[in-house]
C-alpha cells in the first residue's frame, strides 16, 4: 500500500498556501451500483474501501453530513454550494431519502446560501414518479452514459450481465421529453475507439442541456486504453480535436461541453473551474456511507486507500480536511507540480491535468499528466481556432493582414507558444476578446 506521501505535491509545505473553502459536496447516499461496468475504477479498480462500507448512508451519517455543510457554510459566508447526491447508484437509496436529505441541507444552511443539488444516476432506475419528486425538490439530474448508442454501452451490463442500454435510453428519453427543466447533462468518458463524431452527435440526439467528456482515470502505473506512454501518437487527443471541430463551427449552440469551454476561458486568461485542466484549486469533498471525509473519487484509480483522509464527519470538520496533505497539495497550484510542467509554456491552461492522472507509484502525484501529449495537442488544436475566429481582418489601406500562426495570449499577459510550435517555445501573441466565445 502506497504511503502519506504520495499524497504530497512536490514538496510543498502545508502552510504555504492559504486553504480555498470547498464548496462542493459529494455525498454517497447509496455504495452500491446495480451496474457492474467491466471498466468501473470504483467497484473493478484497486481499491477495495467500499466493500467495509455501508451499503446506504444511514440516518446518522445524513444529518451529520448536513450540520457538518451547513458549518462550513456559515464559517466561510458561502453564497453558493453545490450538493452532489452520489453513488454507486444514489437513486437504489429512494429518491423521497433524497429529497429529504437536500431539504435538510437547505434548511441549516444559512439564508444567504443557495444549495445547488444534482443527482448522477446511470438512468436505468428513473421512472417519470421518481424525475418529478426529484424536480419537485429542486434537485437536477445529471446521466453517466458512454454514448447515446448501444454499441457505445457495450460494457454497462448489470451483475447478471444483461445490457443496461434499454433501460437507460428509456430514462434519459423520458428527462429529456417530460422533464427537460429537470436536465443537468450527460457524463461520458472518452473511447478513442468510437467515431468521435458519430459518438458526439448520438448524445445530442439525447438532447442534453451539457456534455462533460472525461478521459479514463488512468496514470503512468496503469495506461488508459490505447495509449502508449513512450510513443507519440495522441489518441486521445485527436478524438477530442475532431469533436472540437463539429462543435465549434456549429450555427448554434446544440449543447454545452464543459472542457470545450474550460479551455477556450482558460486560454482567454478566464478562472477555470474543472479539475481536467487549469491551476485553480479543487474546491469538492466526499462524504462516504459510513461518514467518512475523503478526498475525490478519482484518486482511487490510483492505489486502495488513495482518497482517504482518516477524517469523518462524526468527530471533524471540513475546515480540518481542508489541512490534510493531499487536498492542501492540490491547492498550491503550480507549487505543487512537477519541474517540467512549471517550465510549461501551456502552464496555466493545462495547469497539470487531472491529478490523478499525474499518479506513479513510488512518486505519488507528482508527475507530469499521463496524458500530457494529447492535452499538448487538444489545447494548442483549441488555440489555433480561437486564433482563426478572433483574427483582424484585412485593413483597406494595405489589404494585409496580420500573422496568423501565433496562439492568442491570454489577458493576463501570460507567454503563449505559436500554435505550431514544441512544447519548449515561446512566444507572445495579440490579445482576444471574450467575445470570441461560442
Amino acid at each position: 500500500m502506497a504511503g502519506a506521501g504520495q499524497h504530497g505535491g512536490a514538496g510543498v509545505s502545508r502552510n504555504t498556501v492559504a486553504p480555498v473553502p470547498f464548496c462542493q459536496f459529494i455525498v454517497k447516499v447509496h455504495g452500491r451500483c446495480n451496474l457492474a461496468c467491466r471498466y468501473c475504477y470504483l467497484y473493478a479498480g484497486p481499491d477495495r474501501t467500499w466493500r467495509a462500507r455501508p451499503a446506504a448512508a444511514p440516518p446518522d451519517v445524513l444529518d451529520r453530513t448536513a450540520a457538518r455543510i451547513a458549518e462550513h457554510a456559515a464559517t466561510h459566508a458561502l453564497s453558493d454550494i453545490a450538493l452532489v447526491l452520489h453513488g454507486g447508484e444514489p437513486l437504489l437509496a429512494g429518491v423521497d431519502r433524497l429529497a429529504a436529505f437536500t431539504a435538510l441541507v437547505r434548511e441549516r444552511v444559512p439564508s444567504v446560501c443557495t444549495v445547488h443539488a444534482t443527482v448522477q444516476t446511470n438512468a436505468t432506475l428513473l421512472t417519470d414518479a421518481r424525475v418529478a419528486t426529484l424536480a419537485r425538490h429542486g434537485i437536477r439530474i445529471g446521466l453517466s452514459l458512454d454514448g447515446g448508442l448501444a454499441a457505445h454501452n457495450a460494457l454497462r451490463t448489470d451483475h447478471a450481465g444483461r445490457p443496461s442500454w434499454p433501460a437507460a435510453y428509456r430514462g434519459a428519453r423520458l428527462l429529456a421529453e417530460r422533464h427537460p427543466d429537470a436536465y443537468a447533462g450527460i457524463l461520458t468518458v472518452v473511447d478513442p475507439r468510437t467515431d468521435p463524431v458519430e459518438m458526439y452527435e448520438s448524445l445530442l440526439a439525447l438532447r442534453p442541456p451539457a456534455v462533460d467528456l472525461l478521459l479514463p482515470h488512468g496514470n503512468w502505473t496503469s495506461p488508459p486504453p490505447g495509449l502508449d506512454t513512450e510513443g507519440p501518437d495522441t489518441p486521445y487527443g485527436d478524438w477530442l480535436c475532431t469533436v472540437f471541430d463539429r462543435w465549434w463551427p456549429a450555427g448554434r449552440r446544440e449543447t454545452r461541453v464543459r472542457l470545450f469551454e474550460e479551455c477556450l476561458a482558460l486560454l482567454l486568461g478566464l478562472p477555470g473551474a474543472t479539475e481536467s485542466l487549469g491551476l485553480d484549486p479543487v474546491n469538492a469533498v466526499v462524504v462516504e456511507t459510513d461518514g467518512a471525509i475523503e478526498q475525490v473519487d478519482s484518486l482511487k484509480s490510483a492505489y486502495d486507500t488513495a482518497a482517504a483522509t482518516g477524517l469523518d464527519v462524526f468527530r471533524h470538520s471540513f475546515d480540518e480536511a481542508l489541512e490534510h496533505p493531499g487536498i492542501a497539495a492540490r491547492h498550491a497550484g503550480a507549487a505543487a507540480l512537477a519541474a517540467v510542467c512549471r517550465a510549461c509554456p501551456l502552464l496555466t491552461v493545462c495547469g497539470g491535468g487531472h491529478y490523478a492522472h499525474r499518479f506513479r507509484a513510488g512518486h505519488g502525484f507528482t508527475d507530469r499528466s499521463v496524458y500530457c501529449g494529447d492535452l499538448d495537442r487538444f489545447i494548442r488544436h483549441v488555440a489555433g481556432r480561437l486564433a482563426e475566429a478572433t483574427r483582424t481582418p484585412a485593413t483597406p489601406a494595405t489589404n494585409e493582414t496580420p500573422a496568423t500562426n501565433e496562439m492568442p495570449a491570454t489577458p493576463a499577459a501570460t507567454a503563449m507558444p505559436a500554435a505550431t510550435a514544441t512544447p519548449a517555445a515561446t512566444g507572445t501573441a495579440p490579445t482576444t476578446a471574450v467575445g470570441a466565445l461560442p
